[in-house]
């Protein structure tokens, strides 16, 4: 396989872990490596520092989109393509403290905050080098646990519950993704998100419910087939439970609900001039 570079969020924890140790062991990889806490992300460096891939580790925490945004001119200053985009960062259900609604840096309700602004602001502007590294692709790590979003409400100040706002961030990103597929060819970029496993033994399913059901292994697995398949070149505006092809949500299919997620995630991530 031809070299390629990687970037990959919440690389410091759980299956995004277990993702830049798998991608290390390919020599001529280049892996740009997410995380929130900078000693976390040297702890990870120094482990993968003898792997035949090159590693560059960037900071951001993705509950601030200036942040973000800083985070998108790091990967510029690092690279002037990529191949692989894995939007794996989250907030699960359970944290922080449950049902303890909480706010980002901007003001927006966390979750759809970090697990689908985030998201949709770095992708935005890594497409010009997403278009470079063509044939590249774009992983979206969502969920099978999905809710409709309430645009009267999209920050849930009513009615609140951790697991409905969790529901809600994932399938605002699956829903994205499938509008980004269609406004890009896919023979340049192509866009699919995945429910990787049920309760994987993660810190974020941990602290969520408590309990595993599905190994790491698999979500590993079902990351990496997106990631490396030549079975799925070309393939895009899929959303794949585990390797499975599967339906999400209605919502995520209806043209209007597309329309009016992307406008208003274009208009909440918009970078600020100055």
């Amino acid at each position: 396989m031809t070299a390629r570079t990687i970037v990959l969020t919440g690389a410091t924890d759980g299956l995004g872990r277990a993702l830049a140790a798998e991608l290390a062991r390919e020599p001529g990889n280049t892996l740009i490596l997410h995380g929130r806490n900078r000693s976390r992300l040297d702890d990870l460096a120094a482990e993968l520092a003898d792997a035949p891939a090159t590693i560059r580790t960037v900071r951001a925490d993705l509950a601030d989109l200036a942040q973000v945004h800083r985070l998108a001119d790091d990967v510029e200053g690092l690279t002037d393509r990529v191949s692989v985009l894995v939007n794996n960062a989250g907030v699960g259900g359970g944290e922080p403290d449950g049902n303890d609604r909480r706010l980002s840096a901007d003001g927006y309700e966390l979750r759809f905050a970090v697990n689908h602004l985030a998201a949709f602001a770095l992708t935005q502007r890594l497409l010009p080098l997403l278009d470079r590294g063509a044939p590249a692709r774009i992983v979206n790590v969502a969920s099978i646990g999905q809710a409709p979003i309430d645009f009267d409400d999209p920050f849930i100040e009513h009615d609140y519950s951790g697991m409905r706002a969790y529901g809600q961030s994932k399938l605002a990103m699956i829903t994205t993704g499938f509008a980004l597929a269609e406004r890009l060819d896919p023979q340049r970029v192509t866009v699919n998100s995945l429910h990787p496993g049920t309760y994987m033994p993660t810190k974020m399913v941990l602290q969520s419910v408590g309990h595993s059901i599905d190994s790491l292994e698999t979500g590993l697995h079902a990351t990496l087939r997106l990631i490396d398949s030549p079975d799925l070149d070309g393939v895009t505006g899929q959303f794949f439970d585990r390797t499975k092809p599967a339906r999400a949500h209605a919502d995520a299919y209806d043209p209007s609900i597309k329309q009016r997620l992307w406008d208003l995630s274009t208009e909440l991530t918009e970078k600020p001039r100055g």
